[in-house]
């Protein structure tokens, strides 16, 4: 015996009905069955809308009363043969009778009672099953119509009734036990013991067939929707949702308790009881697997299941000192809030016992309000109780999962993402089971925190980064061609799908937060862009309000330096290739500092020195690790290493530049380079990172530019100027050569002295294997006292600075290879 429910997307039309009576055949091959059936898809909405119309007057009730029987109608005629369908007309035609009756009884009296409005809305389940066991009988299946109220005995609560078990199973067993057809019985409906129609609540219809389920003892409940099981989360706020397989009772109790409809809650008790299987299946994808809920769920279950949300919520706060140590407070709040008919959703209280607060659905608020105020207005006069606060417009998330249990950790994985994410939780509740954290959010924050902790427990095993990039010159070019390339195999091997949703240059920019395509830049970026202002560009980016939000900077602007606290303050983490803001005042990179941990996000600027080389996070390192830096010494840059590595003094000067430009080791102008204020910036931003307190005019900086050169008005002009020049650096490469030496530019910090200059060094020295573009620096720490701790390697070029810049991405995102924890 196996209990089947179809709920109203599964009864919606005839081509859904027809695909229901295809289900019920293949069914019947191997099973015996009984169906419960819901209303057609949006009839008991209409029903709702009709009585209403009705009381008040309005006689649009009666156009939409003709609209739904000519739907029912229209359905009888495609699917039952026409030698049966005037029978079932006519049987049809009495029953849209009686419901017209009904409404024009209410039109004219103006009275609705919850008694009749549960009457007039039990219809729609009516109509449904008296349609489908004819259509059945239709196709030579032996089907019979019954009415639950025949079946199963409430009290008299209408709207939400409560069920008399020993009565209702006892009935059920006569009147099924025995029955060889199959049953197609309302759901939804149930009766009083003196008659009277009572609905069992909105969804109630699962709960119809899992009481039928538990008198029959069946072998398991089959749930038939128009979705392909329980999902991890709401689909319409989560794009990347899975189906979950498998869940305990426990956890599909949590799950819907907490939003999640595929399933109403009070369906799981009767199951429950009898461990009855509960199958949640896919009506028009139906030998998709769907979901099971059974005692043990699944065991090898880890961590979070599910995550479910109630998407309005009013959170209601008492606090004041004269509560703390008094017995007895909460009791009485919370009987206050149940003779008031309010129900509690979730409730918190401080250790302390200063504050309690607790949740409930906005329909109930003023209800709530009103109560509280009139039970508790003398505490609130002498000030035992401070202004009861109802906060309006804020969501409910759970976070639901059996192997939540005794596992360490769960909870902080959750509140990192979170506050990385700048979501602020106003509520946290965790039972004692330990199966179910929620928290209370703001509703404009919802769709935010459940993508956040979807992605944080990676339940769809897929972690989005949603990035907005600004410069798409030569470096982010670079990077867009570096993202095309590595999304394959970044989705394939770590689940990280990187989704450019915003990029922008000096002129334009782009929002688009279902992403864009990494190529096609910088040439189309003025199609149906709009004029930049840094500013629009991230009030844009931050009112999409996604999760793993990364602003990059492949820019050399100051302007776009001096905005990076307000990207912080929008709670976005932030990767720069930019050295302005680091190399600046030490007063601003302080603050960037601090607004990185205040605000909880990343602050990453590896490319900053070292291009692709770990050369800031080996120092980070260091220092986390206690130890004490004592000299720094390096070849910083990329494009003056290849410069001093080519020249021989055979080739001129200038020319080794102009080779260095046309290679794109060169920033665009190379007197960026050569003016040694890139090494400098470079020097000071790895004594800052060592804990050293410098600023630029700190620093003794040789300039390589000669004046002529360095006041020429375009690069031309600075190439004809440079090489005038050209015989005083071949005398200096002599002198060197001389000696056995070769130049070399260096950095160097010691004792409080920092410089940077071109210098002699000879064969014994440790920076004389330099070639190419390589990059070369030396720490010497409290640990690495004889032997520095060197990195070197390329450190030049739009390719590895691009790399290093999504090293720092794939950082930020929890890449395995980076990190071995939720960032």
């Amino acid at each position: 015996m196996r209990i089947l429910k179809f709920g109203g997307s599964s009864v919606g039309s005839e081509e859904a009905i027809k695909q229901v009576i295809q289900i019920i055949s293949r069914k019947l091959e191997n099973d015996r069955i009984h169906v419960v059936v819901s209303a057609f898809g949006g009839v008991t909405h209409l029903l709702e809308e009709m009585v209403e119309e009705a009381y008040a007057g309005e006689e649009a009730y009666r156009t939409k009363l003709k609209e739904v029987e000519e739907r029912h109608i229209e359905v009888v005629r495609k699917l039952i043969k026409v030698k049966q369908q005037s029978h079932v007309l006519t049987q049809l035609k009495v029953l849209f009778n009686e419901l017209e009756d009904v409404l024009h009884g209410v039109s004219l009296t103006r009275e609705l009672t919850e008694r009749t409005r549960d009457f007039v809305l039990g219809f729609g389940e009516r109509f449904s099953a008296f349609i489908l066991s004819h259509a059945l009988q239709s196709e030579g299946i032996e089907a019979e119509y019954i009415d639950a109220r025949e079946l199963i005995t409430t009290d008299n609560r209408f709207g939400n009734a409560r069920v008399r078990t020993s009565d209702t199973y006892a009935a059920i067993q006569n009147k099924l036990g025995a029955l060889d057809s199959v049953a197609i019985i309302t759901g939804f409906i149930a009766s009083t013991e003196t008659g009277e129609t009572t609905t069992l609540g909105r969804g109630g219809s699962d709960y119809t067939a899992s009481l039928i389920a538990a008198a029959l003892k069946a072998e398991a409940i089959e749930i038939w929707t128009d979705v392909t099981g329980i999902m991890t989360a709401d689909p319409r706020k989560v794009s990347d949702h899975l189906p979950i397989k498998e869940l305990s009772y426990e956890e599909a109790m949590e799950l819907s308790h907490f939003g999640a409809n595929v399933i109403y809650p009070p369906t799981i008790h009767p199951a429950m009881a009898d461990s009855i299987p509960i199958y949640i299946k896919n009506t028009f994808e139906p030998d998709a697997a769907g979901t099971i809920i059974s005692k043990d769920g699944k065991k090898d279950s880890t961590n979070v299941q599910g995550i479910s949300s109630i998407d309005e919520v009013t959170l209601i706060t008492l606090e004041g000192s004269g509560m703390v140590g008094v017995s007895g407070f909460a009791a009485r709040i919370f009987s206050v809030l149940a003779d008031a008919g309010v129900n509690i959703i979730m409730i918190t209280q401080a250790s302390s016992e200063h504050t309690v607060c607790f949740a409930v659905l906005p329909h109930q608020a003023n209800r709530a309000m009103d109560a509280l105020n009139d039970n508790f207005s003398r505490e609130i006069a002498e000030g035992i109780i401070d202004e009861i606060i109802a906060e309006k417009d804020c969501s409910v998330v759970a976070v639901v999962g059996e192997g939540m249990k005794r596992t360490p950790g769960i909870s902080g994985r959750l509140f990192r993402s979170l506050g990385r994410n700048g979501i602020n939780v106003r509520a946290i509740a965790q039972g004692s089971s330990e199966r179910n954290i929620s928290v209370v959010v703001k509703e404009k924050d919802l769709s935010k925190t459940l993508n956040t902790i979807h992605d944080a427990f990676f339940l769809s095993k897929l972690k989005s980064v949603n990035l907005f990039l600004i410069g798409i010159g030569l470096i982010g070019s670079k990077l867009l061609e570096l993202f095309e390339k590595q999304t394959e195999l970044l989705f394939e091997k770590h689940n990280i799908k990187l989704k450019l949703c915003g990029i922008a240059n000096s002129r334009h920019f782009k929002i688009n937060a279902e992403g864009m395509p990494f190529t096609g830049w910088p040439d189309h970026l003025e199609e149906n862009a709009k004029p930049m202002s840094l500013d629009q560009f991230l009030k844009e980016a931050d009112q999409l309000n996604l999760p793993n939000s990364l602003f990059i900077d492949c820019t050399a602007s100051q302007e776009v330096s001096d905005f990076y606290p307000e990207v912080m303050k929008a709670n976005f983490s932030l990767v720069t290739a930019n050295k302005k803001a680091n190399s600046g005042s030490l007063k601003r990179y302080e603050e960037l500092q601090e607004l990185a941990l205040e605000h909880n996000v990343m602050y990453l600027y590896e490319t900053n020195v070292g291009a692709g080389l770990p050369v800031v996070k080996t120092l980070k390192e260091q220092v986390l690790a206690g130890d004490t830096i004592t000299k720094i010494e390096g070849v910083l840059s990329g494009t003056l290493s290849y410069i001093f590595n080519t020249y021989d003094g055979a080739t001129p000067f200038s020319e080794v530049v102009r080779t260095a430009l046309e290679k794109g080791y060169t920033e665009p102008d190379p007197r960026e380079d050569l003016n040694g204020r890139d090494v400098a910036r470079k020097l000071i931003i790895l004594a800052r990172e060592a804990g050293i307190e410098i600023e630029m005019d700190d620093l003794s900086v040789e300039n390589l530019v000669p004046e002529p050169a360095m006041q020429a008005n375009s690069i031309d002009q600075f190439f004809d100027e440079l090489a005038q020049f050209d015989d005083e650096f071949k005398k200096r490469y002599d002198q060197a050569a001389s000696r056995g030496n070769k130049l070399c530019y260096i950095a160097s910090y010691q004792d409080g002295k920092a410089n940077v200059g071109l210098q002699e060094i000879g064969g014994q020295h440790p920076f004389n294997g330099l070639s190419g573009s390589d990059n070369i620096f030396a720490f010497h720490t409290k640990h690495y006292q004889d032997t520095p701790l060197v990195v070197k390697g390329p450190g030049a070029g739009a390719e590895v600075t691009a790399s290093g810049i999504l090293a720092d991405i794939l950082r930020i995102s929890n890449v395995p290879a980076f990190s071995n924890e939720i960032v």
